[in-house]
């Protein structure tokens, strides 16, 4: 990972997707996925790959939001356990995702405001 810093936290960015993507807990998908619309985003350092995003994933499943429901090699396969709202940190100023039954914390790891 280079000095590249993207100009929306990478966890924010991922949260974003599933609210905007994958937001039914019925629904399944994979880090690839995820990984891939970013990059199509352009927000990202391009030297990176699938596999450094791996602490991000485990983030958003160790908060609540998600679960991991297969494992392939690299690939991981997740669902929601609950719909995702959307909310606005008035202290980084960016919109934030979260689940309904998660802290109300800003997930930017810059930030941890209180939403």
């Amino acid at each position: 990972m280079g000095d590249f810093n993207p100009k929306i936290p990478i966890q924010i960015q991922i949260r974003k997707i599933i609210f905007e993507k994958f937001n039914d807990p019925e629904v399944r998908f994979t880090n690839d996925e995820i990984f891939e619309i970013i990059k199509k985003n352009e927000d990202i350092d391009t030297s990176w790959i699938i596999d450094d995003m791996e602490p991000y994933f485990k983030e958003i499943c160790d908060s609540g939001l998600t679960r991991n429901i297969a494992q392939d090699l690299t690939t991981m396969w997740f669902k929601l356990f609950e719909t995702v709202e959307k909310f606005h940190c008035n202290s980084c100023n960016n919109d934030v995702y979260l689940g309904n039954s998660e802290e109300r914390i800003c997930p930017n790891t810059d930030c941890k405001a209180t939403i």
